[in-house]
């Protein structure tokens, strides 16, 4: 069987350069027609163009210029609560400083639906791009943005080539996991949402609070972005009466949990602890209220569209802006029943 084949960056205008033997501001000369170019150049350049598949970008076109106010923002979605805070926020800050921002969505991995996001974002004139990398679509968008569109990445791993406004969640995973082992709890099985890579913070720093503290770590359960798939596993969780703790990968997915377990009999938090993570606005008003920990998804795109525009103001930009979520601690976690295998 062949190697898979990994798909490579997109081309810029310094490898057209380097391949046609001219320099950067004669490609850009012969893609602008802004001044005479010897033929014999011309040729060359065009011919690297072909062979690389290059793609000239409005965005950078517009921005060499100063042309525009307005800035990209690239997704997988627009509608889970954190996306939409976090879109709020950049919005918030753009129009603060006289920016306008258009969203393009990538829903899917897809080479094809990723292309038509990038395409649709370097068509625009745009003086760059504010990417929400929070699931594997943001990832893939990512690997397809051209290098010299400013850009500036909203959540994930810190270590991205671009600035980058991210959340602490493996810290505050660390610290709500704690807080459940303090309460007595043996362990803590976790429900996972669809992670950005192969496994997030929020994952990570469960993994390792409980290698810490020499608790087991059971199997994950993987969930969807549906609650409905939370209630299905807490229904499934419900059978095995040593499950006396459960992580969730957000508050939905919680819900859906805690709705899982009371149909099949089990009384939340009396038998069985349920958090969550991101401080839904209705976390607080579920039965019972949701442990959790409270993100600033505004916040984020706050800060996110503040490393843009320093970018673009030519300032010097940190590789990286942290802020750590907090505990939020509610109704919905308790000590585990006494005749639970206790903690040791």
């Amino acid at each position: 069987m062949a190697p898979p084949v990994r798909r490579q960056r997109p081309a810029v205008m310094a490898d057209v350069a380097k391949l046609a033997g001219v320099s950067v501001p004669t490609v850009s000369r012969v893609l602008n027609g802004s001044a005479v170019v010897r033929p014999d150049k011309r040729d060359r350049v065009l011919d690297a163009i072909a062979e690389l598949n290059f793609r000239p970008s409005a965005t950078a076109r517009a921005l060499s210029l100063r042309q525009t106010r307005n800035i990209a923002l690239l997704a997988g979605n627009t509608s889970h609560y954190g996306y939409a805070e976090t879109i709020r926020g950049v919005e918030e800050a753009a129009r603060a400083a006289g920016y306008t921002v258009s969203i393009t969505v990538a829903e899917t991995t897809d080479d094809a639906e990723v292309d038509r996001a990038i395409d649709l974002v370097l068509g625009q004139t745009a003086a760059g791009i504010v990417l929400l990398k929070f699931d594997p679509a943001g990832v893939a968008l990512r690997e397809r943005i051209p290098a010299d569109v400013p850009l500036v990445v909203a959540g994930g791993a810190p270590g991205s080539d671009a600035p980058q406004a991210v959340l602490d969640e493996y810290s505050a995973a660390v610290e709500l996991i704690e807080h459940l082992l303090s309460l007595g709890h043996r362990t803590v099985h976790h429900v996972r949402i669809p992670p950005s890579r192969d496994e997030d913070g929020r994952t990570t720093g469960w993994r390792r609070a409980l290698a810490d503290a020499g608790a087991p770590v059971p199997p994950l359960w993987d969930a969807d972005w549906s609650a409905a798939t939370g209630r299905t596993i807490g229904r499934a969780l419900a059978e095995d009466h040593e499950v006396t703790a459960v992580f969730a990968g957000n508050d939905e997915i919680a819900m859906g949990v805690v709705r899982g377990l009371t149909d099949a009999g089990r009384r939340v938090p009396e038998d069985v602890s349920v958090v969550g993570f991101d401080d839904h606005p209705l976390a607080e008003l579920w039965s019972p209220s949701l442990t959790t920990v409270a993100q600033d998804f505004a916040a984020l795109g706050r800060r996110a569209f503040g490393l843009l525009l320093a970018l673009l103001s030519d300032e010097d930009v940190p590789a990286f802006s942290a802020d750590r979520p907090l505990l939020v601690l509610r109704d919905s976690t308790a000590p585990p029943p006494p005749t639970a295998p206790e903690s040791h």
